[in-house]
């Protein structure tokens, strides 16, 4: 918070602040009709037929990309960034599983959601303790199932669709994409601050520092 009360919001009436509440609403309408469209268009993608057997390992021993279904007709699968022997704990992917909410919902409507990495499940399972995750989080040590995504060392998301026994690819996203999937962002872009980084187009003297460089594991920020 900023001790300089010059770099405030500017303080109007009750009938202004509507006023301006109101133009801006409109715009935040079309906007919501314009990601209903996005998203219709996405639906109607034509998709990839997967016919390599991939082999992941999960807390119940090997399974297969069907088996990730689990039972379900729709995968989403978050391709978290954690390469073998690495001690490192990405903080972008860490915030991301921090946001993802109780599964039941998805579940409702025939949709898993999932984490895959390239480390073995050894490295993965002691970070998952330690965070407090319960999000099912499988290992693709020793194939190359992330980089077939698009997702390389990397990270993204990528959603699968099965018919019967056949399974289909139908979308893949990364940087902002999976960003804007977030709902810490999500709540802090309807701030006056934002999300404090220097990248935003924000009034001068607004609080900001360098994108990344504030992210922390959520048991490393302290009070």
């Amino acid at each position: 918070m900023p001790k300089n009360k010059s770099v405030l919001p500017q303080v109007v009436s009750e009938d202004e602040w509507q006023a301006a509440r109101e133009k801006l609403l409109i715009k935040e309408k079309e906007l919501t009709r314009a990601l209903d469209a996005l998203a219709a268009e996405r639906r109607r993608l034509p998709m990839v037929r997967i016919d390599k057997d991939y082999v992941f390992e999960g807390l119940n021993g090997k399974a297969s990309l069907f088996d990730l279904f689990n039972g379900r007709r729709q995968l989403i699968v978050y391709h978290f960034m954690m390469a073998p022997g690495s001690d490192h704990h990405c903080p972008g992917c860490s915030s991301f599983v921090d946001n993802i909410g109780h599964l039941a919902h998805l579940h409702a409507r025939d949709t898993t959601l999932i984490i895959v990495s390239p480390a073995p499940l050894s490295q993965i399972e002691p970070y998952k303790k330690r965070m407090g995750w319960t999000v099912p989080w499988f290992s693709s040590n020793g194939d190359n199932f992330n980089v077939d995504c698009g997702a390389g060392s990397g990270f993204g998301l990528s959603v699968f669709l099965c018919d019967g026994a056949s399974v289909y690819r139908t979308y893949y996203t990364t940087a902002r994409g999976v960003d804007r999937i977030r709902s810490d962002f999500n709540f802090l872009d309807l701030t006056p601050f934002g999300r404090q980084e220097d990248w935003e187009d924000s009034p001068e003297g607004w609080p900001q520092t360098p994108p990344y460089t504030w992210w922390r594991l959520h048991d490393e920020y302290g009070d």
